[in-house]
């Protein structure tokens, strides 16, 4: 398995089998010219994501996961895993007091954050770490 210096493991994963997120669609487009595509769709979709996003903030404190973009940094197929590294590209805010008078503009703020994606080649499992810089 590839090392990754500095990563730490986020809520995404489960020794339960049953609660893992699952990437079936992007298994079965392994080795094939769609799997990008079919990746970044997924991963999108998982009920996860926003939970991903929050963690990987780096310069604001509520993670927005409507304008997510995903990069496929590097695929490689390992002993029992697929693992994939990726870049999250989404939008941040600064939550404030909502107050009438507050004067803070509510701006969203760019956010980056990497991920390491490992999916289980026979039952599409998936369990993915935040890396951290």
């Amino acid at each position: 398995m590839q090392k990754w210096p500095g990563r730490r493991s986020v809520c995404l994963n489960s020794s339960r089998q049953d609660t893992m997120p699952l990437l079936p669609a992007s298994l079965a487009a392994w080795n094939t010219p769609a799997f990008a595509d079919t990746f970044k769709q997924e991963l999108a979709r998982l009920d996860t994501t926003l939970s991903l996003l929050q963690q990987g903030l780096r310069f604001s404190s509520y993670a927005l996961a409507e304008k997510l973009k995903i990069s496929v940094i590097s695929a490689n197929e390992l002993p029992g895993t697929i693992q994939v590294k990726a870049g999250l590209f989404y939008t941040g805010v600064i939550a404030g007091c909502s107050c009438a008078d507050d004067p803070t503009p509510v701006d969203e703020i760019a956010e980056y954050c990497e991920v390491l994606v490992d999916i289980d080649k026979v039952t599409a499992g998936t369990k993915i770490t935040l890396i951290a810089e």
